[in-house]
């Protein structure tokens, strides 16, 4: 099923699970995944989502792996618009920009590019920061997000 996955919707997806495995257990709990497909704004059936996870989660023991969260949003996911994916992006900046003051620092863009590439070297991230924090004031806004998101 992952094949069908395009390269954006699998880093999105990576995204979304690093958010909330912030221990980075590996997992996440079964439970979890209503709340992180409204925050990636995916249309559901909570009945349909409990029926696919019970069939994806043959232990039944409600730790969901990556590889068994892709699965199972495979059978969620739609084509997004680049409406849709800005929305996406928007919501997640929104979680790490928790004061509400439309940027995230750059320290808080490193975690999240480390989360999401943990081969990325210290000197790959600070050659992304350098090149996203023009000004070198260590924000970075919505648009500089996006752009590096996408």
């Amino acid at each position: 099923m992952q094949a069908d996955i395009d390269e954006k919707t699998m880093h999105a997806l990576r995204k979304a699970f690093a958010t909330v495995d912030k221990t980075k257990k590996g997992y996440v709990e079964a439970k979890d995944l209503e709340s992180i497909f409204t925050t990636m704004g995916t249309a559901f059936d909570i009945d349909d989502l409990n029926e696919t996870i019970k069939r994806v989660d043959s232990e039944q023991d409600g730790k969901i792996s990556f590889d068994k969260f892709v699965t199972i949003a495979s059978n969620f996911l739609q084509e997004d618009d680049e409406e849709t994916i800005t929305n996406e992006l928007k919501e997640a900046f929104r979680l790490y920009d928790k004061e509400g003051n439309g940027y995230i620092t750059t320290q808080t863009l490193k975690e999240i590019l480390r989360e999401l590439d943990n081969k990325l070297t210290e000197s790959d991230l600070n050659d992304i920061i350098d090149e996203i924090d023009e000004d070198g004031k260590g924000k970075v806004d919505f648009e500089g997000f996006r752009e590096l998101m996408i």
